[in-house]
């Protein structure tokens, strides 16, 4: 009885050894953080995922357009030969302070699947470290909310600098303050949203709770806030600093004027201390944040 002959097949998928070069820790955190910055602006995903961050930038974006345009079109006019002023750099920062949404959205999204999907040992088997993971998604969706705040500006500078009376030097010479005064206050709101939502969502692995608890962080003692200062008036009282939706704008107004008592609204006008108080406070909610990070994933606690 003969035996069948064996046979069998060789298929060639393509697969290759990596020859390329190996990339360390910066390498590792790079990668990452291109990766955070590309799923919060909705590359390479479906449209429905593009709308949001795109259509903030568009909106933040119309404050600077309609000041460039009108003062365009009223430049020969009276209106435009009293220094018509739609809106100042100042005040431009807080619009952009409606990226709270964006944030809300952003940061569960870059940081819940990790812990959901069961990734995270992977990603500590490369040479990374908890802190460089936080860095990462830390400075990704800094990096979007510092830019979506800070572009807008440029814009209206640059409108502004065209259609200046007296020229182009003439207004870069009176708005020389400008040029330190927008990316700091914009840096100092985009490190407080990006660090407390990236905290906040990190206690969880579900996105819509992360987004939930974010907001709930920063708008209950806002609203708690405002009905003490309320009854504190019309002498204020330092609490005001407790309003977390407000902290960065009272920090806005001591890098453009040096004092926090411009905005009535904070509760702050004429109180003791408060200057002092609010870029203490918010030092202390930064730093609490990053050490809830560091405690999250630090090696060991994945």
């Amino acid at each position: 009885m003969s035996v069948p002959a064996l046979g069998g097949a060789v298929y060639d998928r393509g697969y290759r050894p990596y020859e390329g070069s190996r990339g360390g820790r910066a390498a590792g955190r790079w990668a990452l953080w291109r990766l955070t910055v590309r799923r919060a602006l909705g590359l390479r995903r479906s449209w429905r995922q593009k709308v949001l961050p795109w259509s903030l930038l568009a909106l933040v974006t119309i404050p600077a357009a309609v000041d460039v345009g009108v003062r365009y079109a009223t430049r020969n006019t009276p209106v435009g030969q009293i220094g018509f002023e739609f809106l100042t750099f100042r005040e431009y920062v807080g619009v952009s302070s409606s990226l709270l949404l964006f944030v809300a959205v952003s940061a569960p999204d870059v940081i819940c699947p990790d812990r959901h999907d069961r990734v995270l040992p992977l990603i500590f088997s490369r040479p990374l470290t908890g802190d460089d993971y936080v860095l990462a998604k830390v400075g990704g969706i800094f990096f979007l909310v510092f830019g979506f705040s800070f572009l807008p500006q440029v814009m209206l500078y640059v409108g502004q600098m065209l259609v200046a009376d007296g020229g182009v030097l003439t207004y870069v010479g009176d708005h020389l303050g400008i040029m330190w005064k927008v990316p700091l206050a914009c840096a100092v709101l985009a490190v407080f949203y990006a660090v407390i939502a990236v905290a906040v969502a990190s206690l969880t692995d579900r996105r819509i709770v992360g987004g939930l608890a974010f907001l709930g962080t920063m708008f209950i003692p806002s609203v708690v806030t405002a009905g003490i200062v309320d009854a504190a008036e019309p002498d204020g009282t330092v609490l005001g600093v407790l309003n977390l939706l407000g902290l960065p704008l009272i920090l806005r107004d001591i890098i453009f004027e040096s004092r926090v008592d411009i905005d009535r609204d904070a509760g702050l006008a004429g109180v003791s201390g408060a200057g002092l108080a609010a870029p203490v406070l918010y030092v202390v909610l930064v730093g609490g944040a990053l050490a809830v990070l560091h405690r999250r994933y630090d090696e060991g606690r994945q």
